[in-house]
């Protein structure tokens, strides 16, 4: 059987798109649209707005009504708004991620939970036993703990795109950071005896950080994680990451040992705008090659 090329003469007929030619039908990956970043933006404006509006709604009706039962529902809405709006951001920025929303889902949920239950139980332990080591030990353990679940997907699967990487990484640096938020604002109510007002401070000043700290953290971690099969020398893909995950313990120690107010502003600077340059660099590269397909390994 001969194959014309497909650089083929009229005679031909009008040729087909190729399977990466980016047409409306191709079973390639096309180039991301503006309108879908558009999109993705715009949801991520739209869950900041209607989060502080809920929050702000939430706790009037909480102060006003004396219900503390209402307090689990702020403490949610407080600590998932901002973590959540980077992470539409992100996911719109990678049109080869699209049509995994539930894998981005889980990753979220499960990272969470696994990152922030692993943690606990490590820093308990190792923080007893060399209470010396302190914030860098507590760095080193929440680095590592929120790769859990993007490592075990990652040699599960084959869909090693940097794309992949940047928005598996948000998803489970911003689960670890929302319930480690709501756990602080728990804390800060206890503390201070039902005061509303250190919870919402508590709250505030977490949420707004957290593109600064864990979600920031974990998807340059994560990013270079996927690196690794992307590179022609995989040596070269695992001196990346081994860097990033260094520059993540880093920054993470520095931002929880330190009280020196321009340190926080130099790691909070240095997070967002790797953060930034990885979500951009993935936005003007996803054209560029087809993800793989997914299959079990």
């Amino acid at each position: 059987m001969s194959f014309s090329s497909p650089r083929g003469s009229s005679s031909q007929g009008p040729s087909s798109p190729g399977p990466y030619s980016g047409g409306p039908y191709s079973g390639g990956v096309s180039s991301p649209s503006g309108s879908s970043r558009r999109r993705g933006v715009g949801w991520g404006l739209v869950t900041l707005v209607v989060g502080v509006i809920a929050y702000s709604v939430v706790m009037r009706v909480m102060v006003r009504t004396d219900n503390l039962n209402l307090f689990p529902t702020l403490l949610l809405i407080g600590a998932v708004t901002v973590p959540l709006a980077v992470l539409f951001v992100a996911y719109a920025a990678d049109q080869r991620v699209h049509g995994h929303e539930g894998l981005v889902a889980l990753t979220a949920v499960f990272g969470g939970i696994v990152g922030t239950t692993t943690a606990g139980s490590l820093e308990f332990d190792v923080l007893h036993r060399m209470p010396w080591l302190g914030m860098l030990a507590v760095a080193v353990i929440e680095e590592t703990a929120k790769l859990i679940v993007p490592g075990v997907i990652y040699l599960w699967g084959r869909r090693r795109t940097a794309g992949m990487g940047v928005v598996l990484g948000v998803a489970s640096g911003a689960g670890f950071a929302v319930l480690e938020t709501m756990g602080y604002g728990l804390n800060a109510l206890i503390a201070t005896h039902g005061n509303v007002d250190a919870v919402s401070a508590t709250l505030l000043l977490r949420g707004l950080l957290s593109p600064a700290g864990h979600v920031a953290w974990t998807g340059f971690t994560v990013w270079a994680l996927w690196r690794c099969a992307d590179t022609p020398k995989p040596s070269n893909g695992r001196r990346v990451f081994v860097w990033a995950w260094v520059t993540a313990v880093i920054l993470h120690a520095v931002w929880d040992g330190t009280s020196v107010w321009i340190l926080h502003v130099g790691v909070v600077f240095i997070s967002v705008l790797g953060l930034l340059s990885l979500i951009v660099w993935s936005r003007s590269t996803s054209h560029q090659k087809p993800a793989s397909p997914w299959e079990v390994v």
